[in-house]
């Protein structure tokens, strides 16, 4: 008998009453075809013969009837899977010279038939290349330890590879929350932003550095150091700030001094006596600030008279373009311009100092 038709698989939806679905396929045994029950979430059983169904029309052309035995009702959330599963094994054993029946040849002929078929319909649900398509090679040699938690993909080559693929955001973290793995969350105390490794139920707090379900997440964004690090730079730019605006200050109440000290001479020249006390009040302000006007230079130091390190305030006349220059804490900058026409440079600052 002819095999006339490719079909090997019936589908049916239970309702929860009826018990009898029809296959219309041929089978040789009753042990020929599997009964899988699909449930609504995905789940398949295969179901056991005289346990669970019994089998009806073996051997016919046109098929024919499982029926579920009592208890066993797919429901009306099921669907009944029926499908042909010819054993992959030869049971023909030709005998030379013995009579050859064109029934034996047939029945061989079908089985082959009917195991192509089969492996055809596989083939039909299986990822593939198309026909003008090329690929180097479909095998992984990644371990399975190596493969876990991970996705199959392509390279930049277009060959397949195993590689690791981040899932999708499911907002701030939150206990008693079911996580699946790759999901990433984000850690609200810390602003961190973390990747699941292990399918879990959450439960504990935040921070998930320290949560009890710690090692089930792995930290990718550590949105924490950054800030720290941002706070810090932010702090050094405003200690920065606030030194370049103390020196600019005692620049300007360098110039503001010179400008005194110059009326102030003036107003000396007057009387000899007054000139006399301004002099010696003059020379003992310049020795108390010896440490800080470093005098008439004709190159900025880099120690102040004494030897010490400088300090921020400290300042010294360049002689060498008339200048005056005010240490900033870190290098010297111009405190006044061509203060040439003061009498003597030195007096005229301790003047301005001392007054």
């Amino acid at each position: 008998m002819t095999i006339s038709t490719t079909t090997i698989k019936n589908s049916s939806s239970g309702n929860g009453s009826t018990t009898a679905f029809n296959y219309t396929f041929k089978i040789t045994d009753q042990d020929d075809i599997d009964v899988i029950i699909r449930s609504a979430d995905g789940t398949e059983t295969t179901k056991t013969i005289t346990t669970h169904y019994t089998v009806g029309g073996v051997g016919n052309a046109n098929g024919g009837t499982v029926t579920f035995t009592s208890g066993n009702i797919p429901t009306a959330t099921e669907t009944v899977v029926l499908r042909r599963d010819t054993p992959k094994t030869q049971g023909v054993d030709l005998i030379e010279n013995d009579p050859l029946p064109a029934n034996t040849l047939e029945d061989a002929y079908d089985k082959l038939t009917s195991i192509t078929q089969e492996l055809q319909e596989e083939v039909d649900r299986s990822l593939k290349l198309s026909r003008t398509n090329t690929i180097t090679s479909t095998e992984f040699t990644q371990s399975a330890t190596d493969r876990a938690n991970k996705l199959v993909s392509f390279d930049s080559a277009g060959e397949l590879t195993v590689a690791q693929e981040l899932g999708s955001f499911e907002g701030n973290w939150a206990a008693s929350r079911t996580y699946a793995v790759r999901d990433l969350v984000k850690d609200t105390s810390t602003n961190n932003i973390f990747y699941c490794n292990t399918a879990h139920t959450s439960s504990g707090s935040q921070p998930l550095t320290s949560n009890t379900d710690n090692a089930k997440w792995d930290l990718i964004v550590d949105a924490a150091s950054a800030t720290t690090s941002a706070t810090a730079a932010a702090t050094s730019a405003t200690a920065a700030a606030s030194s370049a605006t103390a020196a600019a200050n005692s620049a300007t109440a360098s110039a503001s001094s010179a400008s005194t000290a110059t009326t102030k001479a003036s107003e000396a020249a007057t009387s000899a006596t007054a000139a006399e006390a301004a002099k010696t009040a003059a020379e003992l302000a310049a020795d108390n600030f010896d440490d800080v006007y470093l005098g008439a230079k004709s190159s900025l130091p880099s120690v102040d008279n004494d030897g010490d390190a400088l300090t921020a305030g400290d300042l010294v006349f360049l002689t060498t373009d008339n200048q005056l220059y005010v240490y900033n804490g870190s290098s010297w900058q111009v405190a006044a311009t061509d203060v040439s026409a003061f009498g003597t440079k030195g007096f005229g600052i301790a003047m301005a100092i001392a007054l």
